[in-house]
């Protein structure tokens, strides 16, 4: 890293073991890091001794910067010499708003580079044993976020052609407004009775999942208590995790065969 430049950094979802190389160096090197809300605190003991540790996260419904002022002090702090590691949970470029900060550092010709991070939509499915893509089950998948910069549900998405088109939709942000999200797919022709998971704090040591169903999706979420930060995925690939949960086999739990190898059943 150099003085007076910013590394946009992804710090994945959660388990520090994910971090690339890359981030780990900046971690080792930086002076100040910026981080988010999302970072797991293990990530963040691996800064290097004396590195300012500043907090800039941002969560719905709770007092946050603004992301015009995370912006500018990336740029005021770059100014001043520092060597500044701006720290995203998951990959600052998927719902991360690492372009908005990015254009910013390039309007005031500041040095920047980008170190991608694995997003929670794929490692964070993964740690719950769902993968995003299965040859006999799907071969396309959609990734969008359940609410826009106003909080609520962005009315630029296509609901119609995600629900014909897509076997697997993946969302961020979208715990909140899973009832409204609910209703919209199945108007668009998904069954109300598709697989749905929800997986808090992924990849960490509080991770929970919940199974239910895109009918039942949001009473389930309602009686469980469970709060985000949450992954929500729809489709067929959720009924794997029978079989592909590791973390839970780890803990005792009985895998079973592949649910559609072993009737014969192929999707795709």
């Amino acid at each position: 890293m150099e003085p007076g430049s910013v590394w946009l950094v992804g710090a994945g979802p959660g388990d520090p073991g994910l971090l690339t190389l890359l981030a780990a160096k900046g971690l080792a090197e930086a002076d100040v890091i910026v981080h988010d809300a999302l970072v797991n605190e293990d990530c963040l003991k691996l800064a290097r001794s004396g590195a300012e540790l500043v907090y800039a996260g941002k969560r719905g419904g709770k007092p946050s910067a603004k992301q015009r002022d995370i912006s500018l002090r990336l740029v005021e702090l770059a100014r001043a010499g520092k060597r500044v590691l701006r720290l995203k949970g998951g990959d600052p470029f998927v719902f991360g708003r690492g372009g908005e900060e990015a254009l910013m550092l390039v309007e005031h010709n500041i040095p920047f580079r980008i170190v991608p991070g694995i997003t929670a939509g794929i490692g964070g499915l993964a740690y719950a044993g769902i993968p995003v893509t299965h040859r006999d089950i799907n071969h396309a998948v959609t990734f969008l976020t359940g609410h826009d910069s106003s909080g609520i549900v962005p009315d630029r998405i296509d609901w119609d052609a995600i629900g014909r088109g897509s076997p697997v939709i993946v969302m961020y942000m979208a715990m909140k407004h899973i009832a409204e999200i609910s209703a919209n797919l199945i108007a668009a022709g998904r069954p109300p009775s598709e697989p749905v998971a929800f997986v808090c704090n992924a990849a960490t040591g509080r991770q929970q999942v919940l199974e239910t169903t895109l009918g039942e999706a949001s009473a389930a979420i309602a009686a469980s208590g469970l709060e985000p930060p949450a992954v929500v995925v729809v489709g067929e690939v959720v009924r794997l995790r029978a079989s592909l949960d590791w973390l839970g086999a780890l803990a005792g739990r009985r895998l079973q065969p592949d649910p559609f190898r072993r009737s014969g059943k192929v999707l795709a």
